[in-house]
């Protein structure tokens, strides 16, 4: 059956026909984001959803949405989508960080021009019949120091557009490199240093706890004198009262702002200011972008619901539609090793150490890990995925690790889990052969290959004569079939295990009645689904 997805905000037909094209059904619906009570109604019947701005992506939308696998974000912000509890409801949140990069560059550009001449102003003037042509006295741009605060996708286009029309670019941006901000042309600074250098400002971060109200009176005080200030990035980056009075005071020469504290904005303290240009949130408005990044989400949503491919995703690792095929079978590997270790452990879990060794090492660990501790939690919360079973983990206060080393046995290369506990530590190995199927290759320290099946007995008991025995005579009374099985053991006379393969589950009472044969320590059923 083919996967359904809801376009409930205006999209290019160029990308619902990409749907189309791509065998995903679609329903066309632009109007019915903001109608919340009918969206809400019809919701649970989709399996993913195509949203602008206008669609709200509530806790109580995402509760009804019982099919839904990925929410897709025409545009970078996805303030109208509830990450978190998507992420607990094990949904895809994707967007479209780059279709607009250089729409939005370029009208932090346009209004760095705008305030540095006063265009608007000047203009208004003029068309009214008047010809003020000593009152708009600008400044020019070249040889300016240009101060950009986010050095990311649509910061670095600004900062190279700045390096073109010969200003002295500075960059502030905890994640910049030395050698990134050396083949951007700029000098990487600190936050108090550009403050105190520039002669105009211009935000290109997210709105985070530490983003919040970046640029307030105190940062203002800092500032050069004359200093004009652009924000295409997110409202509330700025306290616009603060600004609002250093504009006045001529603290700051000029600003230009797109975005707001509240939008639609209908009233501010930076409306009706000399020398303060203000647009309705056009960073992303051109005819170019609209198209791009409506064409991206539907490419990225229709690779993810036929082929599994992640792209852009806000919660989830990125998984290339190149390396799904790949990936895959040590997905499926992780996510067994994981449920292995969580269905035998009964106290609380405090950490998890992944080891890749060789080939596993150079992938996506981070959606191997994913798949993991998906696998790790599934059996005390049966709606966890590799969405968000990161989240999860991190709620539960378990540590998690990664350990990556080049191929040190036999195998071209395996995944271990290791597992502790305020009692114990318990690790399970495995690899994947050229069948692509998930093998066991150690079990508590004991070297064993074993494959994986749907119903198995896992057992642990002293190296002594007769277990074996015992545990056949006690499933042939009741009349179990054992379809195969797997022994191991450390030393002679130590500690072994086994591996019963069985063609149903058992009882809970049956388990009881294994686990009080003699030298029988732990009896456990396994569930996997192959």
């Amino acid at each position: 059956m083919a996967p359904r997805v809801l376009v409930s905000d205006k999209l290019s037909p160029t990308a619902v026909q990409i749907f189309k094209d791509r065998g995903v059904e679609v329903d066309y619906l632009p109007d019915l984001g903001k109608d919340k009570d009918k969206l809400l109604e019809v919701i649970g019947q989709y399996d993913g959803l195509a949203i602008r701005s206008a669609t709200k992506v509530t806790e109580k939308l995402i509760e009804a949405a019982t099919k839904l696998k990925v929410v897709g974000r025409a545009g970078i912000g996805v303030d109208n989508v509830d990450i978190p509890a998507a992420s607990r409801k094990g949904i895809i949140v994707m967007n479209t960080p780059f279709g607009n990069s250089i729409t939005t560059a370029e009208h932090a550009i346009a209004l760095m021009f705008a305030t540095a001449r006063q265009l608007p102003a000047a203009d208004a003037s003029t068309q009214a019949g008047k010809w003020e042509k000593n009152r708009f006295m600008g400044v020019e741009i070249t040889g300016k120091t240009l101060g950009v605060i986010g050095c990311g996708n649509i910061g670095s286009i600004v900062a190279s557009r700045g390096v073109g029309l010969k200003m002295k670019v500075i960059g502030f941006d905890p994640f910049l490199s030395p050698e990134r901000a050396k083949e951007l042309g700029i000098e990487k600074v600190e936050l108090a240093d550009l403050f105190k250098r520039a002669d105009f400002i211009t935000l290109h971060v997210p709105m985070t706890d530490k983003t919040r109200n970046i640029i307030d009176a105190a940062a203002i005080a800092t500032m050069k004198d004359g200093v004009r200030i652009i924000n295409c990035a997110r409202g509330g980056l700025i306290v616009e009262k603060d600004l609002a009075e250093a504009i006045k005071s001529g603290k700051v020469a000029g600003a230009g702002v797109d975005v707001f504290e509240t939008e639609p904005a209908t009233d501010s303290p930076l409306f009706g200011l000399e020398n303060v240009v203000c647009t309705p949130h056009l960073g992303a408005s051109t005819s170019e972008a609209q198209e791009n990044v409506a064409l991206q989400v539907a490419e990225q949503m229709s690779d993810y619901l036929i082929q599994g491919a992640v792209t852009n995703a806000i919660n989830m690792p990125s998984i290339s539609a190149e390396e799904a095929p790949i990936l895959t079978p040590y997905v499926k590997l992780a996510e067994v090793l994981g449920g292995f270790a969580g269905q035998v452990t009964e106290d609380s879990i405090t950490a998890v150490e992944i080891l890749f060794d060789g080939q596993p090492a150079g992938m996506n660990t981070r959606a191997l890990t994913a798949a993991a501790l998906a696998g790790l939690l599934k059996p005390q919360m049966q709606s966890v995925n590799m969405v968000s079973a990161p989240l999860m983990a991190k709620e539960r206060g378990i540590q998690v690790s990664e350990v990556r080393r080049d191929k040190t046995g036999i195998f071209d290369g395996y995944i271990k889990v290791t597992i502790k506990t305020p009692t114990m530590e318990r690790s399970i190995a495995g690899t994947c052969f050229s069948d692509g199927k998930p093998r066991f290759i150690q079990i508590k320290g004991i070297n064993m290959e074993a494959d994986v099946g749907r119903h198995m007995l896992y057992t642990t008991n002293k190296d002594v004569p007769g277990v074996i025995g015992q545990l056949g005579t006690t499933f042939g009374k009741a009349g179990i079939n054992i379809a195969n099985f797997h022994l191991g053991r450390d030393e002679e006379g130590g500690n072994a295990i086994a591996l019963l393969y069985l063609d149903a589950p058992l009882t809970p009472a049956f388990i009881q009645e294994i686990e009080g044969l003699n030298a029988i320590g732990q009896a456990k059923l396994l569930e996997f689904e192959i």
